[in-house]
């Protein structure tokens, strides 16, 4: 294995076991920020190693194990040393990399939402919150985070810096809140696993389209939280969300990573069981009798999507409608750009280019590369090649991610021979 081909393997190993070795750190040394920081000793440690020994059997394991070692090694130097240092020493052993595994295996579901929930604490702001969480719990960079909140990498980066050291400095628990203190913290809980969601359904940047991972984390997180807040709507109706959208992954890419669009899926292949599971969540979000917020409207759409037996029997009206709806309880130009997409498969694309151009003076969309990839859709059914063309080579140089990049320049490159 060459030193290149290693390296982006411990990335993609990072990536999936980060959050695990944060969390279980942050139950350990009770601050998310040190936590961090020690985790990341044991991938340097990891970087310098690996290349030469090769990577263990168990790569989360013996990330796991170098990093509580470099605890207690910090432990022993702290000045609680002989308080702290007997406590962790009667709680816990060296493990094994296999005992470690089986470990983590048992501890990961309270460690991980206990981990949401004190990045979650009312002391952040909500920005805060959503962007100290990612970057702990998706292993997300802070420009990946950037582009999901349509702001600057630096803005993302000095509040994930003071999010850490407001947590240190007021104690903030390693702990699932109970009764109304839950309530207080469940909308950025909701909204953290919605953006972790996204960003495996359709990641930002890198060379994979999707992030499966990623995505069952969420869901799997989704369905522990509407355990624990079962008379949330909203809980019920992001695990609709989920758990939709989670039916198509066998159908998102071809057999070389290529992504497939939603109207080209083979929709046989959806995920029945999956679908059913979102239904029933749905179901279980409406019959709490409250209006549909944002996460309830969004899993209606999809809901649509899922029902229609063929692209062609969608209900683009229902969804327009729905749409709308969503404007109104979460408005934001990624909304309206959604509801563009749909107005315009229910009435046609000069209605949904009204929109889309409007959109254009937004500041926050400017190097948003679904805008001109949406435009460039609508012209290219307009019959207006060139400008159509345009709009796809620009949307090609604003996105990260590899297979969205030569995907849109593919079809830029179909708007010289006039096709779709």
């Amino acid at each position: 294995m060459s030193f290149s081909h290693t390296h982006r393997t411990i990335d993609t190993i990072w990536r999936m076991e980060s959050a695990k070795i944060i969390a279980g750190l942050a139950r350990m040394v009770r601050d998310v920020g040190l936590a961090e920081d020690l985790a990341q000793d044991a991938l340097v440690i990891a970087l310098n190693r690996w290349p030469e020994t090769g990577i263990p059997d168990h790569p989360g394991a013996w990330l796991m194990t170098t990093a509580k070692r470099r605890a207690i090694d910090l432990i022993r130097r702290t000045k609680l040393r002989d308080q702290k240092y007997v406590e962790v020493a009667h709680s816990m052993d060296l493990y094994t990399e296999v005992d470690i595994d089986d470990a983590l295996d048992e501890e990961i579901s309270d460690d991980l939402l206990r981990l949401i929930f004190m990045t979650c604490h009312p002391v952040l702001s909500q920005d805060a919150r959503v962007a100290l969480t990612l970057r702990l719990l998706c292993g997300l960079t802070t420009d990946e985070i950037a582009r999901s909140f349509l702001v600057a990498e630096s803005t993302i980066a000095q509040r994930i810096v003071r999010a850490k050291r407001t947590l240190s400095a007021n104690k903030v628990p390693f702990e699932v809140p109970i009764q109304e203190e839950l309530k207080d913290r469940l909308s950025t809980v909701l909204e953290v696993l919605y953006l972790m969601f996204n960003e495996g359904y359709s990641a930002t940047s890198g060379v994979d389209w999707i992030r499966p991972l990623l995505c069952q984390e969420a869901l799997r997180l989704g369905r522990v939280l509407a355990e624990i807040a079962p008379y949330e709507p909203e809980v019920h109706g992001l695990v609709a969300l989920m758990e939709i959208q989670s039916s198509r992954f066998r159908t998102r890419v071809n057999s070389k990573g290529e992504p497939i669009l939603l109207m080209d899926q083979n929709r046989a292949q959806w995920d029945q069981l999956l679908i059913r599971r979102g239904l029933t969540a749905l179901e279980r979000s409406r019959k709490l009798g409250r209006p549909p917020g944002p996460y309830s409207l969004q899993a209606a759409i999809s809901a649509c999507h899922a029902q229609a037996p063929t692209a062609a029997e969608t209900d683009w009206i229902r969804i327009s409608a729905l749409y709308e709806a969503l404007s109104r309880v979460m408005p934001s130009p990624i909304v309206e750009l959604n509801r563009a997409v749909a107005i315009s498969m229910a009435f046609g694309p000069t209605f949904g280019l009204q929109i889309v151009d409007e959109l254009n003076t937004e500041p926050s969309m400017r190097e948003y590369h679904l805008l001109p990839s949406v435009r460039g859709d609508l012209l290219l059914k307009l019959g207006r090649y060139d400008e159509a063309r345009t709009e796809f080579e620009r949307a090609a140089s604003l996105t990260e991610n590899e297979r969205e990049r030569i995907l849109l320049l593919n079809r830029a490159a179909a708007c010289n021979l006039g096709t779709s």
